[in-house]
């Protein structure tokens, strides 16, 4: 996946060891990885990318299911939400391509930009399988991958007898249980969206929630003295420019939630508060206004976290 993970445990069930926890899920990433990677020729995804066939092709249960929830989104967003966005994350500059940090021309924009589209692209759960009308399409599902690994590994940990932990993967993060005997909750910094530096914006505590944070603040590129960041909006074709810096969202998977986050990223800080706040999501929206950062918490957001004493970190 292209980042790190951390777990923490508050004990190793009887019967386990922490190094046969950590060999199944490494394994278990390992799978995702040769499943949903794009920077692996061999993947599920990668080899459906690079088929020129409009015709289904057979895919895991764990691709088709993560697919189908991006597609789900996808619709939901009016197509804020697109994982065929691949030739465009290519073309920026972000993709495996590898292609020098350049502006695109408004031609080269326009050729991508006719090969993607959600609706060009469908999902079967059985038997599982990927389908495109168009032979040039190609899925990126990096928005929601690291969350569905989250998740894939929660369960592994529950299969396991493990009864409380925390998961992260790349700041995508699942808690389970009271972290210690005295019943504290789990607290997760939602770091401060500054680029090249280190600091914890607020620290949330979390009960057996999924929480999931998109910015623009850490991949991006500059040119001509503008800055472009890695999250495109399907729609224009072009990185978001707007306001909105972070957006850190519950839900019941981190696989939803990560897909969310970015939902909300390339929504901006009213079409995208309006979003969660129509559908009563829990989330916290940074907006940069002049050189401050204000938080924009969802009524949901303020009823579930803020009620567990939720407090402002300081930087470090």
């Amino acid at each position: 996946m292209g980042t790190t993970y951390a777990i923490k445990l508050t004990e190793v069930p009887a019967g386990e060891t922490g190094k046969g926890l950590k060999r199944a899920v490494d394994d278990a990433l390992e799978r995702i990885n040769a499943q949903m990677s794009t920077y692996r020729s061999d993947s599920e995804l990668s080899r459906f990318n690079a088929s020129d066939s409009t015709e289904w092709f057979p895919v895991s249960a764990a691709t088709a299911t993560v697919v189908a929830e991006a597609q789900r989104v996808s619709r939901e967003s009016g197509g804020a939400f697109d994982a065929t966005v691949m030739p465009l994350v290519n073309l920026w500059s972000f993709g495996p391509e590898a292609r020098p940090d350049a502006v695109p021309s408004d031609a080269d924009l326009a050729e991508r930009r006719a090969h993607v589209g959600h609706e060009k692209l469908e999902v079967r759960l059985d038997p599982p399988a990927l389908k495109k009308s168009d032979p040039r399409v190609s899925v990126d599902l990096s928005a929601i991958a690291k969350g569905y690994g989250v998740d894939v590994v929660a369960e592994l940990l529950d299969e396991r007898g493990v009864t409380a932990y925390m998961v992260e993967i790349g700041g995508e993060v699942r808690t389970k249980g009271p972290k210690n005997d005295d019943g504290a909750l789990w607290q997760i910094g939602i770091e401060r969206p500054v680029a090249g530096k280190r600091a914890v914006e607020k620290i949330v505590a979390l009960d057996d929630d999924s929480m999931a944070t998109s910015g623009d603040y850490r991949n991006y590129f500059e040119a001509g003295g503008k800055r472009y960041s890695h999250t495109l909006d399907p729609r224009s074709g072009r990185p978001i420019e707007h306001t909105l810096v972070s957006a850190s969202v519950l839900a019941p998977t981190c696989m939803t939630a990560d897909a969310y986050a970015t939902t909300v990223m390339v929504l901006g800080p009213a079409e995208g508060y309006d979003w969660l706040v129509e559908r009563d999501i829990a989330a916290l929206l940074i907006v940069k206004v002049g050189e401050r950062f204000v938080e924009k918490p969802t009524p949901a957001f303020s009823a579930k976290i803020e009620s567990r004493h939720a407090v402002s970190g300081e930087e470090s």
